[in-house]
């Protein structure tokens, strides 16, 4: 808890606070095109590219499981004896039992509700013979990475959500397990495949492109110099990382990837596409500043073919339909299984009470 923050003056106020903070322990959910936008718009503020984020499919499973902050099943049944003191103040002891209540009051309920929702996924992937490998998890990941743009991008996401690589690696395994076990029962039609390339078709096509790295300064005779060190041999990375503004491109030598018309301000744009590959510019001055500019690569205009993007969409597709069937799925699972839940006992015997909330809280989500 903040150590700023004034100690609540009586036990409503301290729960009411304890409350909030586990609430903010357990969002651990990431939710993709929303931060990309989010990281696009804050890099704007001194990167000449403009926030064009493409569209894309993202599987995230929403789990409390993961986040497990309040180890309720840990701290009570190992210990035995509740009555043993866990701490003392001013000589009054706080006891076992005490702290493990307090857990519970503080979300006890809905963690171990989505621990039971996650054996029975794993349940019914054991039934089904399904298992999810490192190689699984890795691709996944790798996946999200080429959607932000690369490791670092991913990163940035991941810590302004509150999340790390290895809760995102078992957000991730939950995920791949689900969709194996529901695959199965997706039916996609070649005539689906073809409707869905045309209704998107202009998504697909990807424009001329040049990828350039860039050093922003302030002032022209900063560039100036900048540009006489580099006609002398200096490195390009190096004194982007050394000099540069644009603090999100400096930390990878200036690089800002591949972008096409109207993704930068104009100035900008112009002279990079009017480049040779390997070329430094002279200064050019923008809104931002005087950038000096080295094109590093290019790529032709592309129009994909419906075959070309064939197994793409169906990867979409079937992504889409296991995400419809997870909330019935897990409704049923619920209903169908005999739970025994003490947290809740008046609520629940078999699980069909709390059955649609807790499919809502596991299920995986797509996002385009």
């Amino acid at each position: 808890m903040d150590n700023n923050k004034p100690s609540p003056d009586n036990e409503e106020e301290m729960k009411d606070s304890l409350t909030e903070e586990q609430e903010t322990q357990q969002e651990t959910t990431l939710e993709p095109e929303m931060l990309k936008e989010e990281n696009q718009q804050n890099s704007l503020e001194t990167h000449p590219q403009a926030a064009k984020g493409k569209s894309s499919v993202v599987w995230m499973v929403i789990s409390g499981i993961l986040a497990a902050a309040l180890i309720i099943v840990i701290v009570y049944p190992p210990f035995g004896g509740g009555r043993e003191s866990v701490a003392s103040v001013n000589g009054t002891d706080i006891s076992k039992d005490e702290l493990y209540n307090e857990l519970v009051s503080l979300g006890g309920e809905s963690t171990l509700n989505s621990m039971i929702t996650m054996k029975l996924i794993d349940q019914e992937a054991a039934k089904a013979n399904v298992s999810v490998t490192e190689e699984d998890v890795n691709a996944e990941i790798e996946s999200l990475k080429t959607q932000y743009g690369g490791e670092e991008g991913l990163n940035t996401a991941l810590s302004q959500s509150g999340m790390t690589m290895d809760s995102l690696k078992k957000n991730t395994e939950v995920q791949v397990k689900i969709r194996k076990i529901l695959e199965p029962k997706t039916t996609v039609k070649d005539e689906d495949i073809s409707a869905y390339y045309e209704q998107n078709k202009a998504t697909f096509a990807t424009p001329e492109q040049v990828r350039a790295s860039h050093i922003l300064v302030a002032t022209k005779k900063e560039a100036d110099e900048i540009k006489k060190q580099l006609d002398e041999g200096a490195d390009f990375a190096a004194l982007a990382t050394e000099k540069s503004t644009d603090t999100a491109s400096a930390a990878n030598g200036g690089d800002l990837g591949f972008f096409g018309e109207g993704e930068m301000v104009e100035p900008f744009e112009k002279a990079a596409f009017s480049m040779q590959i390997d070329e430094i510019s002279d200064p050019v001055q923008s809104d931002f500043g005087y950038h000096i500019i080295k094109k590093t690569d290019y790529k032709k205009a592309a129009d994909p073919t419906l075959e070309d993007k064939k197994e793409d969409i169906r990867k979409i597709l079937v992504e889409q339909q296991v995400g419809e069937l997870s909330t019935n799925w897990m409704t049923d699972l619920r209903s169908n299984a005999t739970i025994t839940n003490t947290l809740e006992p008046a609520k629940e015997n078999t699980g069909a009470a709390d059955s649609k909330d807790s499919a809502q809280n596991t299920e995986s989500s797509t996002s385009e």
